[in-house]
């Protein structure tokens, strides 16, 4: 297969679609990750444009896409998906979730629907190599990209301006421009299996990387593959760590696998224990920090408090085991329900999927969505099989490699939440619809074609709304970073609160600054949706009690107490004072230094 100008310009979109979102470095507050995410929906939608004008095809540039044959696979992930959008609705309708989050939360599925579909429609066309290698070559380019980016924050943090490089908060640990090293990690795991992928299906594609000679393709796929390795060592996540071990696991399973291959995924946890010493080395020797090494001597924890915010997550399935506590009021729930034993980060998510789904969804929907997402996993691992039997091994192995980055991305999410974020969520929708596309051709069934035409409006429609989206944000940005001659705090916290997707941060500029009680009172509304943190934790129980209710404003109080934050210091000092014995014993107590005298529960909040 020679290359084409058709070619070219699918690597470009793929490009567009992964190599900004993993690489953007500027942040604009209140969310450091903000332009990533639009990049990646804007970028995955000229990804969906491109596939659907027929720019996967050698031949004839005016093939386009048809919807997908529908399948049983299929049907759960939407399903799935569906129910997600119907709960998020239900919780706005009757929970009072905040209508710029539940907007935003709803586009986000829609998205993923979108792409899922995009993929199962390219695997059903015949364009499944085509599609696969533009995203691996993406995927690729990413990873060595940020590991370069990871390795200037720990090797020489001093040239980390923040503009094209990422300040990383972590000593010692590179994060990328993502600003995470889980984040990090991920994408570095799904370069790993792109890499392999590549090298392994360089035989049969001319236009593939390291394709140009066979002596040359593999030493070249091993030196990407020892940097991105180098990466994740640099990130010391755990993500990485069990990572790796996943993908030695594949080599030693897949048989379909040439032998090159399965030595290279084998080799992985040894060339991670070697670079691991190796860092650890050059900073005994030259006195840098090499923050995997001081996880390993300082960290006393090893889940990072997570099997605290699973303890709690379970006691509050346990009092809500029907209905949940509702899509997106996890914090809410779990930030006024009291925790004799609670973690002092203040969580917005359990960073376990199933458990997520459970406590907001409630057990019976809960499970069900799990089971249905477990289903459609199922089904695509099957598809790969299916396929080395019914048609190609090689098609087999593209579905295994797809599939293996659907697997790291859900095990990953065991442990966090990167669905929540759109550079993960879309190409992982992306994979699944590829090996899900083939469930039908495995059983040679060829479903009557259907015109494609929504798949391309989808796709405009995405590529604009990562647009749109940086539009809407701009006048919240405004709030917390006000340029010269900008309007007064008032003014642009309403200009805010008129966003359709991020109202609710300013709600809460607008809970935290405002100075009278009703002020304070109307941006909680919204704002408490979002994150209940220290500062408008004070700020709402202060508003209730210069409003009268000071049993409710109490709870509050006793429920920030919980988290021990340096922050709240001085906002129990009169508390935790010794009181003189004199004029001072008479005076009554802060409101917060008393317990409420009535149980209330997370719903008394809404």
């Amino acid at each position: 297969m020679r290359s084409t100008p058709a070619h070219g310009l699918l690597w470009l979109a793929a490009c567009v679609a992964v190599v900004p979102a993993a690489l953007l470095a500027v942040g604009l507050p209140p969310s450091a990750t903000f332009l990533n995410q639009a990049a990646a929906l804007s970028g995955w939608g000229v990804m969906g444009t491109a596939l659907a004008l027929g720019l996967h095809h050698s031949t004839d540039a005016s093939a386009r896409l048809a919807l997908p044959p529908v399948n049983g696979g299929l049907i759960a992930l939407l399903a799935a998906l569906g129910l997600l959008a119907a709960a998020c609705v239900g919780s706005w309708a009757w929970n009072g979730l905040a209508s710029s989050i539940a907007a935003s939360n709803l586009a986000f599925v829609a998205a993923a629907a979108l792409v899922l579909l995009l993929g199962a429609a390219t695997t059903a066309a015949g364009a499944h190599e085509p599609a696969f290698r533009a995203l691996c070559v993406a995927l690729l380019a990413a990873g060595l990209l940020s590991t370069a980016v990871g390795a200037v924050q720990v090797l020489a943090p001093e040239w980390a301006d923040g503009h094209w490089i990422a300040l990383t908060a972590l000593e010692g640990r590179a994060s990328g421009n993502l600003r995470q090293p889980n984040h990090l990690s991920s994408l570095l795991l799904w370069s790993l299996v792109a890499g392999v992928w590549l090298a392994e299906s360089g035989d049969a594609a001319d236009d593939a990387p390291f394709a140009r000679s066979a002596q040359w393709r593999w030493p070249l796929a091993l030196l990407a593959l020892v940097t991105l390795i180098f990466g994740l060592v640099l990130s010391a996540s755990r993500t990485g760590t069990v990572g790796v071990l996943v993908l030695a696991v594949w080599g030693a399973l897949d048989r379909g696998l040439s032998r090159r291959a399965r030595v290279l995924l084998l080799a992985m946890p040894l060339l991670y224990a070697a670079c691991w010493w190796g860092l650890s080395e050059w900073a005994e020797a030259t006195g840098h920090v090499f923050g995997g090494a001081e996880r390993l001597r300082s960290e006393s924890d090893i889940s990072s408090s997570r099997f605290g915010i699973w303890s709690n997550t379970l006691g509050l399935i346990a009092l809500h085991p029907w209905g949940g506590v509702g899509w997106g009021e996890f914090n809410l729930a779990w930030s006024l329900t009291p925790f004799a034993h609670r973690p002092v980060a203040f969580f917005d998510h359990t960073h376990n999927l199933p458990l997520q789904l459970v406590v907001e969804l409630g057990v019976p929907l809960g499970l069900g969505v799990t089971a249905l997402l477990m289903t459609a996993l199922w089904r695509a691992w099957r598809a790969t099989q299916r396929t080395a039997v019914h048609q190609s091994a090689a098609l087999s192995t593209l579905l295994r490699s797809a599939w293996m980055m659907v697997l790291l991305v859900a095990l990953h999410s065991l442990l966090e939440y990167p669905l929540w974020y759109a550079y993960f969520l879309l190409p992982a929708a992306f994979a699944w619809g590829l090996c899900l596309g083939a469930d039908r051709r495995a059983d040679g069934v060829v479903a009557p074609a259907r015109p494609g035409w929504a798949l391309l409006c989808g796709s405009l429609l995405l590529a604009a709304g990562g647009l749109f989206a940086v539009i809407d944000y701009l006048p919240v940005v405004a709030i917390f970073e006000p340029r010269d001659g900008a309007a007064a705090l008032p003014e642009r916290i309403a200009a805010g609160q008129r966003s359709v997707f991020f109202a609710h941060h300013a709600d809460y500029a607008a809970a935290t600054t405002n100075t009278t009680p009703s002020g304070v009172l109307q941006g909680v509304q919204g704002a408490r949706h979002f994150l209940l943190d220290t500062r408008l934790m004070m700020s709402w129980a202060r508003a209730l009690a210069d409003s009268g209710d000071i049993e409710r404003a109490r709870h509050i109080a006793q429920r920030l107490r919980e988290f021990h934050n340096p922050a709240s210091a001085s906002f129990f000092e009169l508390c935790d004072a010794e009181r003189e014995v004199a004029a001072d014993i008479t005076d009554p107590l802060p409101f917060q230094c008393t317990p409420p005298a009535r149980v209330f529960g997370y719903e008394d909040f809404r």
